[in-house]
C-alpha cells in the first residue's frame, strides 16, 4: 500500500516563515498570486464568488455589516468567506480588514472609545496601547483579523475633516501613540490570541495638504516631509507593523498611489518595511483624476510598491488589467512575488493557516463591563480644561445645576464619526451614558440636574449651568472646513440664554478639532475640551464634578480664529491657548 504524499511545507506550522512562503509561492499560479493583491467589499462578492475570484481579503466599510450587526452575527459572516477559502486547492485563508478606529466602531454593542484627537490630549501612551488590546479583542473575537489602523497621521490645518483622527501636531503625538500597534498586534504579530493585524495610515503627508484639504496636496519640501510626516511611519516600523497604507492625497502635485520613489524607495527601502502596502478605498481611480480605474492606473500603483488593491466594487476588473499588464511585461513576476511575499508573510504569522476561524471565546470580552470602564479613564484624561473663573469643580452636593445644549444629551454626537457609519449619526445609536447621564447619575445627596436642550426654564435660583456644545458627527471629505468651524446658531443662542439668566455658564465643547470661540470666550465662566468621547459620556462628568482633577493637555494649537489657521507649535503664531497647554484645579 503506497504511503500517503507528505504535507506541503506551507501548511508545516514549525517550519520558518520565510520557507512556508516560498514553498506557498512556488505553488501558486499568476491567477492566484494576483487573486491574493485584490480586496473587496463584502457587499459586492459572496463568500463562493471571492474564493472563485482567488481573492486575498475582503473588508467592509464604514456601515457594512452583516444582516444580524451582532458578535455572532459578524462572525457568521466572516467565517463564512473564511470557510470558501480554505476550500480552494491551495486553501490560503482571506483576511478579513475593518476600520476600528475608535474601538470596534462597526458593530453595534462595541466599546467606543475616545477618537485620537482625545487620546493625543490624555498623553499616556500606555493607555493607549491598552485601548489598542481591548480593541483587537472586540474585532478578533468577531472574525476580522485587520483593523485599518491607528492614524499616525500629522494634522497641520484644524480645517481638515480627519483632524480627529490625528494624536496631534507635532509628530512627536503620534510617535508616542504608536503604542495602539503594539496593542493590537501584540509584541509580535499572532503571539497571542486575539492578536490582529495593525496598518500605519495613510502614508504620507495626508494632515499637510494645503488649506486642510482632505485629499488634497501636500505642497511643501521633501525635507519637511520627513520632519513632520515620516517619524510616525519610522516608528511603527520599529514597532513591528503589519501593513501601512497609502493616502489619497498627493505630494507636490503627484497622488501618493503613484509616489514610487516614497513607496518602494523610501518606505520599503529605506525604513526596512517588510510587511504589506495597501491601498486607500478606490483610491487608484484618482491617479489620473478620471472616474474609475485604467490599466495604465493599475500599471502605475503597482509598479509605485503597492501590494494589495482595495477595489472594493471593482475586483474583476482589477484582476482581469493587472493580468494583461504582467502578460504584456509591463508589470514583472517579481513585483507580483515580492507582493505576494508580504500578503502571505502576515498571514502565516497571523496563524491563519492553523486557526483560520474565528475564536468566538472572546466574545465575553466584547463591550463589557472592564473595556468600559477602560474607556471611561480615557474620556477622563483626554478633558482639557481651558478656562475656571472658579466655576470648576461642580460641587456635587446640595448644588442646583441646569444642564443645556445639543450634546448633552446625544450620544451619536459625542461618538462623532466612524460610528456604525461612515459619516456617524446623531441620537441614541449606541449603548452607553451621554454627558447628561453622567451628570445626573454622579449628583450627590441634594442635588438637582435639570436638563433642557435649547436652555428654556433656567433662572436664577440654579447656582451653575452647563452648556454642552460643538459639532455634530462627519467624516472625512464631508468634515472639511474651509470656511470657519465656530459654534453653530443654535449653540450660540443655548449659550446666550444661560448667559441671560445670570447664572454663572460653563461650556464644554464637544468636536472633532479646536474651535474658533474667542469672540465668545468672555461669556464663558469655565471651558472644557471634551473632543469625542466616545460611548462613556460619563467620563466628562468625572471631571466636571472633580472626582478627577484634569490632566488633558492640548496637542493641538486652539487658534485665536479660524482665519490664523494653519497654526502650529515652533510657528510664531500667536495661539488663543498654546500648544500642550491644560490646567488644574486647585485643591
Amino acid at each position: 500500500m503506497a504511503s500517503a504524499s507528505p504535507a506541503p511545507l506551507y501548511k508545516n506550522p514549525h517550519a520558518s516563515t520565510s520557507a512556508r512562503v516560498n514553498d506557498l509561492l512556488k505553488r501558486m499560479s499568476l491567477d492566484d498570486k494576483i487573486g491574493q493583491m485584490t480586496q473587496a467589499e463584502r457587499g459586492a462578492v459572496t463568500p463562493e464568488g471571492a474564493a472563485a475570484l482567488k481573492l486575498g481579503s475582503l473588508l467592509s466599510g464604514g456601515g457594512s455589516v452583516p444582516a444580524s450587526n451582532t458578535p455572532t452575527g459578524w462572525a457568521d459572516m466572516v467565517d463564512s468567506y473564511q470557510k470558501a477559502a480554505v476550500s480552494t486547492p491551495l486553501g490560503i485563508p482571506t483576511l478579513y480588514g475593518v476600520d476600528a478606529v475608535h474601538g470596534h466602531n462597526n458593530v453595534y454593542g462595541a466599546t467606543i472609545f475616545p477618537h485620537n484627537i482625545g487620546l493625543g490630549a490624555a498623553g499616556n501612551p500606555r493607555l493607549v496601547e491598552k485601548i489598542g488590546r481591548a480593541t483587537a479583542l472586540e474585532v478578533a473575537g468577531t472574525g476580522p483579523q485587520w483593523d485599518f489602523s491607528p492614524c499616525v497621521c500629522v494634522a497641520r490645518d484644524d480645517r481638515w475633516g480627519r483632524t480627529y483622527e490625528s494624536f496631534g501636531e507635532s509628530p512627536r503625538d503620534a510617535i508616542a501613540n504608536a503604542s495602539a500597534i503594539t496593542g493590537l498586534q501584540g509584541r509580535r504579530l499572532g503571539e497571542k490570541p486575539g492578536s490582529v493585524l495593525a496598518t500605519a495610515k495613510h502614508y504620507i503627508g495626508d494632515g499637510g495638504t494645503t488649506k486642510g484639504v482632505d485629499q488634497g496636496d501636500t505642497e511643501i519640501s521633501e525635507r519637511e516631509l520627513r520632519q513632520i510626516h515620516l517619524p510616525p511611519f519610522r516608528e511603527a516600523i520599529d514597532r513591528g507593523v503589519g501593513s501601512v497604507m497609502i493616502s489619497f492625497s498627493s505630494f507636490q502635485g503627484v497622488r501618493m498611489h503613484a509616489q514610487k520613489y516614497l513607496i518602494t524607495d523610501v518606505l520599503k527601502k529605506e525604513l526596512r518595511f517588510r510587511g504589506l502596502v495597501i491601498s486607500d478605498y478606490n483610491a487608484i481611480n484618482q491617479i489620473d483624476g478620471k472616474e474609475g480605474f485604467t490599466p495604465e492606473e493599475v500599471r502605475l500603483s503597482v509598479n509605485a510598491g503597492i501590494d494589495m488593491f482595495m477595489v472594493p466594487w471593482d475586483a474583476p476588473q482589477f484582476i482581469s488589467y493587472l493580468k494583461a499588464e504582467v502578460q504584456a511585461g509591463r508589470v514583472s513576476r517579481d513585483r507580483i512575488d515580492d507582493a505576494n511575499r508580504r500578503i502571505l508573510a502576515q498571514k502565516f504569522e497571523l496563524g491563519l493557516f492553523e486557526h483560520p476561524y474565528t475564536d468566538r471565546s472572546l466574545q465575553k470580552t466584547f463591550g463589557g463591563k472592564e473595556h468600559r470602564e477602560l474607556a471611561r479613564q480615557a474620556v477622563r484624561e483626554s478633558q482639557v480644561l481651558l478656562k475656571n473663573d472658579g466655576v470648576l469643580p461642580l460641587a456635587k452636593k446640595d448644588n442646583k445645576i441646569f444642564v443645556a445644549g445639543k450634546n448633552a444629551n446625544d450620544i451619536g454626537n459625542q461618538a462623532g464619526g466612524w460610528t456604525l457609519t461612515w459619516q456617524g449619526q446623531s441620537g441614541p445609536v449606541i449603548p452607553g451614558t451621554t454627558i447628561l447621564d453622567g451628570l445626573k447619575s454622579g449628583a450627590g445627596k441634594g442635588t438637582t440636574v435639570t436638563y433642557d436642550r435649547a436652555g428654556n426654564g433656567i433662572d436664577k435660583s440654579y447656582r451653575v449651568a452647563v452648556a454642552v456644545v460643538g459639532e455634530t458627527p462627519y467624516a472625512e471629505g464631508q468634515g472639511d472646513r474651509p470656511n470657519g468651524f465656530g459654534l453653530d446658531a443654535e449653540d450660540l443662542a443655548t449659550i446666550a440664554k444661560l448667559k441671560g439668566s445670570g447664572v454663572p455658564v460653563v461650556v464644554v465643547t464637544v468636536s472633532g478639532r479646536p474651535l474658533d470661540i474667542a469672540a465668545q470666550l468672555p461669556q464663558f465662566d469655565g471651558l472644557v475640551a471634551a473632543w469625542l468621547p466616545g460611548s462613556e459620556g460619563a467620563g466628562v462628568a468625572d471631571v466636571l464634578y472633580g472626582d478627577y482633577n484634569p490632566t488633558g493637555k492640548l496637542t493641538f494649537s486652539w487658534p485665536a480664529s479660524a482665519a490664523q489657521e494653519p497654526v502650529n507649535v515652533g510657528d510664531g503664531k500667536k495661539a488663543l491657548y498654546p500648544y500642550g497647554y491644560g490646567l488644574r484645579y486647585r485643591r
